[in-house]
């Protein structure tokens, strides 16, 4: 059975290898943001209601993940973007939903107009302002749609978190 002395440089180990993943999770989801900026702003594919809201969980992602990588509450501030990343998820796939389901749109409705009215939405238009239409991000990047690649990613970051947690517990 190992003594205190020998365990402890085990668990420093391992919350400074939490540390990391969840700072490499927090600049991710923070590119990803960056991303979606770029396709808005350069290739003018606007950002539909499921977007924004999508943006909104990769900002929760980021911001949970990093004060975790800095502040000492690991596996609570992990805990919290790991909800987010599940919320992600379910948003997803309404959204591939929608996609698979043509006509079932959730274009100019109460959420659009519920979310372009939120303080942050007011405040800063060019990244939360919900123009498009949920049934229109067919366009592709590298082979997927956006919502595809959203999937992709919130099931990525998911993961990880997952895994940061269950290694904590440990």
């Amino acid at each position: 059975m190992p003594t205190s002395s020998t365990l402890s440089p085990t668990l420093a180990a391992s919350a400074a290898a939490s540390r990391r993943i969840l700072l490499a999770i927090g600049l991710a989801a923070i590119a990803l943001v960056g991303a979606a900026l770029y396709l808005q702003h350069a290739r003018d594919m606007l950002p539909c209601p499921l977007c924004v809201i999508q943006r909104y969980l990769f900002l929760g992602i980021a911001l949970f993940s990093l004060i975790g990588a800095f502040a000492g509450r690991i596996k609570v501030l992990a805990g919290l973007a790991l909800l987010c990343g599940l919320g992600g998820l379910g948003v997803v796939a309404k959204h591939l939903y929608v996609l698979a389901h043509p006509g079932f749109s959730c274009g100019i409705d109460p959420m659009e107009t519920m979310l372009n009215k939120i303080p942050t939405a007011t405040a800063l238009p060019w990244l939360f302002r919900a123009d498009g239409l949920c049934e229109a991000a067919q366009d592709t990047v590298l082979g997927l749609s956006v919502p595809q690649w959203s999937a992709l990613w919130f099931a990525l970051l998911t993961l990880s978190l997952a895994w940061v947690l269950v290694r904590r517990a440990r």
